[in-house]
């Protein structure tokens, strides 16, 4: 069976143009105006993906997506938003998102990053590797080989982002919004210092590569 995908956004000409595209790339497509529409769809059947508009009248996505997520749902999110800013991206990130695309959005883009979510849900949560560098998600524990590696909270949830998308760049943005949220007052500067840390731990500097006024990649 086909994956369902569950659309919410006010501007009806977004709804209808995501609805033709994910249609035509074999989705099963429902789509919702607002957020109570969104919940009440989510009530009958729990969609595969929700792509969610951060600026929903009424009640807004950051809300829907909190009680997406109160609920116990594991449920993919990307978050639709026409603020750039990094402050209504974390506000997303942190109540619940996996992801979120700025409008405008290039479909290609779009329907690639609905791919690697929908990748992520049906893999095991369990367990995140790249060759012999493995993150066990639930207990936190980090190995090389048969070495365990001590990392803090911070440098383990760094390498997870590393992880769930190896040979990616993850920006200096992304991860400060992820690792650190709104609620700390941690700089690009802060990021760096805490990929040096992890490369020191795992020995291998080279591992965790530096793309300049980005961020960085793990690579192998």
């Amino acid at each position: 069976m086909s994956e369902s995908v569950l659309v919410v956004d006010d501007d009806a000409s977004i709804r209808r143009m995501l609805e033709r595209t994910l249609a035509a790339e074999g989705y099963r497509v429902e789509l919702a105006a607002d957020g109570g529409a969104a919940l009440a769809a989510i009530e009958r059947s729990v969609p595969d993906l929700l792509i969610l508009d951060l600026g929903l009248p009424g009640l807004g996505g950051t809300e829907v997506c909190r009680r997406v997520r109160a609920r116990g749902l594991a449920t993919p999110i990307l978050m639709l938003t026409a603020r750039d800013a990094l402050a209504d991206r974390v506000d997303g990130l942190d109540a619940g998102a996996d992801d979120y695309v700025v409008k405008p959005f290039e479909t290609d883009e779009l329907h690639a990053r609905i791919r690697a979510l929908l990748r992520r849900g049906r893999e095991p949560a369990g367990v995140l590797a790249l060759d012999d560098l493995v993150l066990d998600v639930s207990t936190r524990k980090v190995r090389r080989g048969a070495r365990e590696i001590a990392l803090s909270e911070r440098e383990t949830a760094l390498l997870e982002l590393l992880l769930r998308r190896p040979r990616h760049v993850l920006t200096r943005e992304s991860a400060l919004a992820q690792v650190w949220g709104s609620s700390y007052a941690a700089t690009p500067n802060s990021v760096d210092q805490y990929i040096s840390h992890l490369r020191r731990k795992l020995g291998e500097p080279t591992l965790i590569e530096t793309v300049r006024g980005v961020g960085f990649v793990l690579r192998r």
